[in-house]
């Protein structure tokens, strides 16, 4: 109990722009670690040839349904346990992290069996091109034996985020993504193993940062706990994992679609456009770490004091995410802006990648000022418990906007639309989540 009173009052006490730093920079690092070993996948890969290098853009979205199943669970438990230990409901917050951890795992499971059965027309539906199937059916074949410890993990690394235990994630997140970076060069430099040797390194990688952070639960460094016996799988606790974790689930869902319609509108390019894309898509989403681990480290913050009525402390912490995050980011930004040929060249040095990644990059590297406002509104809301205001604003980026943008842009445009369609989906989502911003704090309930 002394343990829990000492983490309530850290959350809901200590002045807010310090503790989302405290919170917020352990998950940047995770962030950055991650990006950067799935970065390492794409410039090994990227020493074999160009299809190869066209294969990781495809398998990116089948690792991003895997993320959307393990972010709903994860997000959704999370939110809640961060609200439950905000009203200092410990039983309630082990039922909801058992409940999630052990539904993400067996939906990963049910995923390894079912894209190993329908591999090639999932490829395919992906869109892969008849000279990428073949490796990235090598490499997807290893990310689906990874599947479980890959949706599960996300649950277990936000249960730990949502209590305040950003830096417990961290060491599961880094040593994973390290090793992963280690792997790569040993399998593909020095045994010659191919794509097949990235696929071995990320599965492996994925299974020894899954039991680093299943350890943090098992040697009781947390206030939840993930035994079998608060697992409860009726459809009121499971209905409300679920609802809750609808916007990361439509956000990384619909992120796996448009990666889909990307490469497919891309592949009437030839192999080098879905390179290009994939290289400038990899490269924006390392930027965009920053402000989503800034983000990562908002969301315990928000929910426990919601949860705690501090209402206060939910508008400072979100201004302050805001203006961290946007400087943050426009200083990355325009650091890559300048260097964009360099960049995608570090990844595949062919002229024909690099003339189509170059405006691609600079693109997105203009629409990311635009990114951490709507990140500040997904996060708040998801944590808060709205639910319909998170879902909603998370369906624009990678959906309701974009794809509509990408079909009618490359139909008119061609390649032009294609490389521009992910900065003005952007730009138009940040703009959208301006009357839902202005409309919470207008009617946020006063304080008691």
């Amino acid at each position: 109990m002394k343990k829990y009173e000492t983490q309530f009052e850290l959350m809901t006490l200590k002045p807010v722009p310090g503790l989302i730093v405290k919170l917020g920079i352990p998950t940047m690092i995770s962030m950055f670690v991650t990006s950067i070993y799935n970065m390492a996948d794409s410039y090994f890969v990227g020493q074999i040839n160009t299809s190869a290098s066209g294969a990781t853009g495809v398998v990116l979205g089948l690792m991003a349904i895997l993320q959307a199943i393990g972010f709903m669970f994860g997000h959704g438990s999370g939110s809640i346990i961060s609200r439950k230990l905000g009203q200092k409901d410990i039983e309630s917050a082990s039922r909801f992290s058992a409940t999630g951890f052990y539904s993400a795992l067996f939906s990963g499971f049910a995923i390894l069996i079912l894209g190993s059965i329908f591999l090639t027309p999932l490829m395919l539906l992906l869109g892969s091109t008849p000279t990428i199937l073949p490796y990235a059916k090598t490499y997807a074949v290893c990310i689906l034996c990874a599947a479980p410890a890959l949706v599960s993990s996300c649950v277990l690394n936000n249960i730990l985020r949502y209590e305040g235990r950003a830096f417990f994630a961290m060491i599961g997140l880094t040593s994973g993504g390290i090793l992963n970076i280690f792997l790569d060069m040993l399998f593909m430099q020095y045994m010659n193993m191919g794509i097949l040797g990235a696929g071995l390194a990320t599965a492996i990688s994925q299974y020894v940062s899954w039991i680093l952070l299943l350890t943090m639960f098992i040697l009781k460094k947390t206030q939840t706990s993930l035994r079998f016996k608060y697992a409860k799988f009726n459809i009121s606790t499971i209905g409300d994992i679920v609802t809750t974790g609808l916007p990361s689930l439509a956000r990384q869902g619909l992120a796996s679609i448009s990666t889909m319609l990307l490469n497919n509108a891309a592949g009437n390019y030839g192999d080098a456009a879905i390179a290009a894309m994939s290289i400038a898509n990899r490269i924006s989403m390392f930027i965009f770490s920053a402000v989503l681990g800034i983000g990562q480290g908002f969301q315990p913050v928000a929910g426990f004091n919601f949860g705690a009525k501090k209402y206060s402390r939910v508008r400072e912490g979100f201004f302050f995410t805001l203006v961290f995050g946007t400087i943050t980011l426009g200083i990355a930004s325009l650091a890559v802006f300048l260097n964009a040929g360099s960049c995608i060249q570090l990844f595949r040095d062919d002229p024909e990648v690099i003339t189509i990644g170059i405006p691609a990059l600079q693109a997105q590297c203009l629409a990311l000022f635009f990114v951490p406002f709507q990140v500040c509104n997904n996060m708040m809301f998801q944590s808060i418990g709205y639910k319909f205001n998170a879902t909603f604003l998370s369906s624009l980026r990678n959906g309701l906007f974009f794809i509509p943008i990408l079909l009618i842009a490359s139909y008119i445009f061609g390649l032009q639309g294609i490389q521009v369609a992910q900065a003005i989906a952007d730009v138009m989502t940040s703009l959208a989540c301006i009357p839902f911003t202005i409309s919470f704090f207008a009617n946020i309930p006063k304080e008691q």
